[in-house]
């Protein structure tokens, strides 16, 4: 009952968790534009660690120029979001009980089911929205997680940043995003939702790489 509530009362967008689904640029939500990329950012422990740090203080958005504000956890025990296996299918949500982390400057570490406000420019347009955490994965080699539009954006949709720390101790950064135009202008000229997403996925990479050197 938590799950059904958290997805039909905060996300303005019904295939929540979508950015996990192995198909998604083949089958995306419909009238979406799926977009997918990954980048090789190092290797080893210590580069995985900082990288993870890094992500979960929110480090992808607001080294891409954008601004947080209102950031606001899940009441009560931390409820721990969809989550899903390697085959793609919805595991059980449950909760936990752990203590709220909190970034150098005092700003609540992502958690599922903290709502944020976001404000900036993406290749000179607004891209303001208010987005929910839709699910944290916290595990030894890979860590991430996924933000769902609430409202007051210009596309509705979801994206996900996913760290992995790799057998062969390479370290990998992978951000996986659907987005349906919900404007005017960008329902008519879809390439301007492609290059919006391109200018965000180089700025995640920017902000998350020390190997970055050109857009991606």
């Amino acid at each position: 009952m938590r799950r059904a509530t958290f997805r039909d009362e905060t996300v303005d967008y019904a295939a929540v968790g979508a950015t996990q689904a192995p198909d998604l640029l083949q089958y995306p939500p419909e009238n979406s534009i799926p977009a997918a990329s990954a980048w090789r950012i190092g290797s080893g422990e210590e580069r995985f660690r900082t990288a993870v740090e890094s992500l979960l203080s929110w480090g992808a958005l607001t080294g891409a120029g954008l601004e947080l504000s209102d950031v606001r956890p899940a009441p009560g025990p931390t409820y721990t979001g969809v989550s899903f296996d390697e085959a793609g299918n919805a595991i059980a949500p449950s909760h936990s009980d752990d203590d709220q982390r909190f970034a150098a400057d005092g700003t609540p570490f992502v958690g599922a089911g903290t709502t944020v406000t976001v404000r900036g420019k993406v290749d000179g347009a607004r891209a303001d929205a208010e987005l929910r955490v839709i699910f944290v994965v916290e595990e030894a080699r890979r860590v991430g997680f996924a933000l769902g539009t609430v409202g007051a954006s210009v596309v509705s949709g979801e994206e996900s940043f996913m760290l992995e720390w790799r057998e062969n101790d390479e370290v990998w950064f992978e951000v996986r995003a659907f987005d349906r135009p919900v404007t005017l202008s960008l329902r008519l000229f879809k390439s301007l939702v492609r290059r919006r997403r391109r200018a965000l996925f180089a700025g995640y990479l920017r902000a998350i790489s020390p190997l970055f050197r050109t857009a991606a």
